[in-house]
């Protein structure tokens, strides 16, 4: 599992210069909204670097998170495009996709290899109650 946790390590990094071009941008000044994938972006990227030495509680959190992030990609593809139909834009818009379906694609490897284990190799889920 630790290899789930390294590719979504590096595919958060990609997540996270989109978070940072669409942070930085004038754009937001008149788009606020853009500001949804900022958010989720951080929101998904700090809880998983809480249990970076945790395999499972990893893919347990990413479980829950990526939906959210997949919402928020969702809607930047609306508000990225009303904002500036500029080459930059439509990138980060891709960019934001193949990341959510990277992540999604981990997020259901690692819950096969954690639905493998013997009960006993898994923690409690109370440890991953936080969102």
């Amino acid at each position: 599992m630790t290899d789930i946790v390294q590719r979504c390590d590096e595919v958060l990094a990609h997540a996270w210069m989109v978070r940072t071009f669409i942070k930085h941008g004038e754009e937001i000044d008149d788009y606020p909204e853009l500001m949804g994938i900022v958010r989720s972006v951080f929101d998904i990227s700090r809880a998983l670097e809480t249990r970076q030495s945790d395999p499972v509680g990893y893919v347990r959190m990413l479980n829950k998170k990526v939906g959210k992030l997949r919402k928020a990609a969702e809607q930047f593809a609306v508000d990225a495009l009303k904002a500036s139909t500029h080459t930059n834009f439509q990138q980060a818009v891709k960019s934001m996709n193949v990341c959510v379906r990277e992540l999604q694609s981990l997020s259901a490897r690692g819950q096969e290899l954690l639905a493998a284990l013997p009960p006993t190799a898994i923690a409690s889920p109370e440890a991953d109650d936080d969102e």
